[in-house]
Parts: C-alpha cells; sequence; structure tokens
C-alpha cells in the first residue's frame, strides 16, 4: 500500500513541475523571447504590435514559437535605439547552472529544446534546477 501512495505522490509532484502556467502569454521582438507583461511594463521602447491569436496564425518567421503559442503570441517591434535590453541564450543559462548546453529549459512549464534560443534577461525572475524525469533541468519562473 506504500508503495502505491508513494508512486501516486512521486506522479503528482512530476505533474505538478511540469504544468504550464496559464497566465504567461510570451512575446516575440527581434527573434528573442519575453513575456507581454514584459513589454506592458516597458511600453516607451515599443514601436508597434501584431498579436497572433493561434499558432496556426503565426507568420512564417514566427512558425518555430508554435509551442509556446497556445494562447495566442504578440509580437513587438522595439523602437531604434532601444535594442540594448539584456538577452541570453538558454544554453548560457544551462552553463551558470552547471548543466550541459543541450538540456532543455522549461520556462513557466513550457518546455525549450532549443537551447540556442534566446530570452530577455526581465523575464528571469526564479530560476532553480530540479529533476526532470531523472535528469536535471533548469526551470525558469517569470512572475516575481
Amino acid at each position: 500500500m506504500k508503495k502505491i501512495f508513494y508512486s501516486l505522490l512521486l506522479f503528482a509532484s512530476v505533474t505538478l513541475f511540469a504544468q504550464k502556467n496559464p497566465t504567461t502569454r510570451f512575446a516575440v521582438a527581434n527573434d528573442v523571447i519575453g513575456t507581454v507583461d514584459m513589454f506592458n511594463a516597458k511600453k516607451s521602447i515599443v514601436q508597434s504590435s501584431n498579436v497572433y491569436k493561434t499558432s496556426a496564425n503565426l507568420p512564417q518567421n514566427l512558425k518555430k514559437y508554435s509551442s509556446i503559442a497556445e494562447k495566442g503570441l504578440t509580437e513587438y517591434k522595439i523602437k531604434n535605439g532601444f535594442d540594448g535590453l539584456d538577452k541570453i541564450t538558454l544554453a548560457q543559462l544551462n552553463e551558470q547552472y552547471q548543466l550541459p548546453n543541450n538540456t532543455p529549459v522549461f520556462i513557466d512549464g513550457y518546455e525549450f529544446s532549443n537551447t540556442e534560443t534566446k530570452v530577455f534577461g526581465d523575464i528571469l525572475a526564479k530560476m532553480e534546477v530540479k529533476d526532470n524525469n531523472g535528469k536535471k533541468s533548469l526551470f525558469i519562473s517569470t512572475l516575481r
């Protein structure tokens, strides 16, 4: 009986860690991942935006982000002279946490297997290494 209970507990905890945050709305600017909330806080640097409601509506240059477009995806154009926002690749973040460069990274429950993907530093609120199916992975929360 204890084995069944522990198995269910383990399964529940793994499921909780891997759940996608339903409030996260991703955004892309100059091929770098951010969130809509991040850009709402930096309205002065935004030149324009396009909202795509579903992954099927994404233009060709954004198709590679279809896995994070479940709730839509917003593309921002940043004003000239404001391109200096901090950005980092997921591979570099893995290095900082002594993980292999090619280890998938989870942002608010969404798996990013391409670690050459760049993210804005402003979305990195909380980062921790957790076990993911027997392998250590970096989990990032965008919520402060």
